[in-house]
């Protein structure tokens, strides 16, 4: 009984701890090419497979095209947001080359909490 006590406990803290990693905050501030972040900004192909450490982001093989449509900036520079196909979400800028330019103007706004959170299968997941 005491086992499958303990075993439960080590589920409940490792479930807290994976929800706090898939919540946390990778950046204050993003540039983006418009306000809303909507507009993609560049065009980038893959230099490298890349697999992420959690849902909130977009894994690749080399040679795929990936569409860029914000770059976290200040604290965190090194992440850019952008999807493939219908997948979205944040890969390291170094595994990609740009390909193709599309905004040069670049606008530098707040992120926001929805920033930060998994998308599985087109639902929301508030942790």
């Amino acid at each position: 009984m005491s086992r499958i006590l303990d075993q439960r406990i080590l589920l409940l803290v490792t479930s807290f701890v994976t929800s706090l990693q898939s919540t946390k905050v990778l950046s204050e501030w993003k540039k983006c090419g418009d306000q809303e972040c909507e507009k993609a900004m560049s065009r980038v192909q893959a230099t490298t497979d890349y697999l992420g450490p959690d849902c909130r982001y977009l894994n690749f093989s080399t040679g795929e095209e990936i569409m860029v449509y914000s770059k976290l900036s200040r604290k965190n520079e090194n992440l850019w947001i952008g999807s493939k196909g219908k997948d979205f979400g944040y890969f390291p800028k170094d595994a990609v080359k740009v390909e193709e330019v599309l905004i040069a103007e670049e606008v530098e706004v707040l992120t926001k909490e929805t920033d930060f959170l998994c998308l599985h299968e087109d639902k929301y997941t508030f942790e």
